[in-house]
């Protein structure tokens, strides 16, 4: 178990190091001589299908609506996963994660909330809600191995249980209108899905092309199509078809069978039962793992080092110049801004405290509260989901550029002082164990 969480930290950590370099690229990119053609690209139309039967949305759209849903796919895998054997697992294991991670979505949506309250950025409360697992991931790593491995599934566990409210925000409170004949069809789809996951039908097809209608009917019903992505990653079957003991029992039969049929004198080739022991292993392997894993395990490299980095060229985008209105709706940034940097540590540290305190949890092992509090810091870290959700409440114009600009002003500052706290935290750490 802590093996597999060390690829997935590794993995979300270095795609982390590709997300800040895409937003970099992108930010100078939007402030260049060649702005034009980055803004009006993402304009271009583009039609998947025929002409009859197909969908035309801007490139822009596709990323958001298209490959997002990949992205929430992926999230939706990570969170059955988490609840099934991770740190969501148990209530006790769940209690600190969980009531951070609420902590330090409350207290932000309400500052914000309070800054804006009946103004144009009224709608953008939830937009400091989430943590962007990635970045703030990768901020560890540049930590090195002092960082205790518990620390890091603390912050992940966090992180996860905040796009689970981001999901449910976004499901509920960013639905502009419901098409009830489409939702009846995605209905219609998840059942299908629970059907053939109770009949343990296991091959990825069956559960893309459902997906795909399930996807479409979304797209069509008014709910934001990237919901249908962890909608379709909960009927993912987590269950092995084989058992630990049949598991062991197969290969070694088979290992028999292949070592006892070399020196024959034929080759691997053309040993027929060297090639049926073969094949019976790879059944037997294929059989040992759950299509929950091995689809998040596939997945996981194109969403981090591909799906995200293009998200954050199509979004992050934002001129920064004197002609800007800085000033007429300054409060979205001001709000944003103060949400990630200041409700976000207060949120994630106060409700810790409380949990702790009254004996509900403890501290994971090998931390400090200067740790937890360098890892609040890291939760104001609100990148993908920030814009993901600043898109929702402000389609275009100024008041998505100012809450870009505090999503990303934040995000950068807040990264840089929880590494600086943990830095120190750690450090001291080391310092008493020595």
């Amino acid at each position: 178990m802590v093996d597999s969480f060390q690829e997935f930290t590794r993995s979300e950590s270095s795609g982390g190091i590709v997300l800040l370099a895409a937003a970099a690229v992108t930010i100078a990119w939007a402030n260049s001589p060649w702005s034009e053609i980055y803004f009006r690209s993402w304009e271009t139309k583009v039609t998947i299908g025929t002409a009859t039967f197909g969908i035309t949305e801007s490139l822009g759209h596709w990323i958001n609506d298209g490959l997002m849903a990949l992205f929430f796919f992926v999230v939706g895998l990570e969170i059955k996963r988490e609840v099934l054997i991770g740190e969501l697992a148990s209530v006790r294991q769940a209690m600190l994660p969980l009531a951070a991670a609420v902590g330090g979505m409350v207290v932000p949506a309400v500052l914000y909330a309070t800054i804006n309250a009946g103004g144009a950025g009224s709608a953008g409360w939830g937009i400091p809600m989430a943590t962007d697992i990635a970045f703030a991931l990768g901020i560890l790593a540049l930590l090195g191995p002092r960082v205790p491995v518990a620390l890091k599934v603390f912050l992940a566990a966090l992180a996860i249980v905040d796009d689970i409210g981001a999901v449910l925000v976004i499901a509920v409170f960013y639905t502009t209108h419901v098409d009830w004949l489409s939702l009846a069809i995605a209905a219609t789809a998840v059942a299908g899905l629970i059907t053939i996951n109770r009949a343990r039908i296991r091959h990825p097809g069956a559960y893309a092309v459902l997906g795909l209608i399930l996807w479409i009917a979304f797209l069509h019903s008014g709910i934001h199509a990237t919901v249908a992505g962890v909608v379709l990653a909960m009927t993912i079957p987590a269950r092995t078809r084989i058992n630990e003991s049949e598991f062991a029992k197969e290969i070694r039969e088979n290992l028999e069978q292949f070592e006892s049929s070399c020196g024959t004198g034929e080759n691997l080739l053309s040993n027929s039962r060297q090639q049926d022991a073969i094949e019976n292993m790879e059944n037997a392997c294929e059989g040992a793992q759950s299509p929950l894993m091995k689809l998040e395990h596939s997945l996981h490299g194109f969403v981090a080092f591909f799906v995200m980095p293009l998200f954050a060229l199509a979004n992050a985008g934002i001129a920064i110049g004197l002609e800007n209105d800085l000033i007429g709706s300054a409060s979205i940034t001001v709000g944003v801004a103060l949400g990630l940097l200041l409700g976000k540590p207060l949120g994630i540290m106060l409700a810790a405290w409380i949990v702790v305190r009254t004996g509900v949890a403890v501290l994971p092992a090998g931390t400090s509260w200067r740790m937890i509090h360098g890892t609040a810091w890291l939760g104001g870290i609100g990148f993908t989901m920030a814009l993901f959700i600043a898109g929702l409440a402000f389609p275009r114009g100024q008041l998505l550029e100012d809450a870009k600009l505090g999503i990303i002003g934040a995000s950068l500052l807040g990264g840089a002082v929880g590494w600086l706290l943990l830095r120190r935290a750690t450090a001291q750490q080391g310092s008493h164990l020595s």
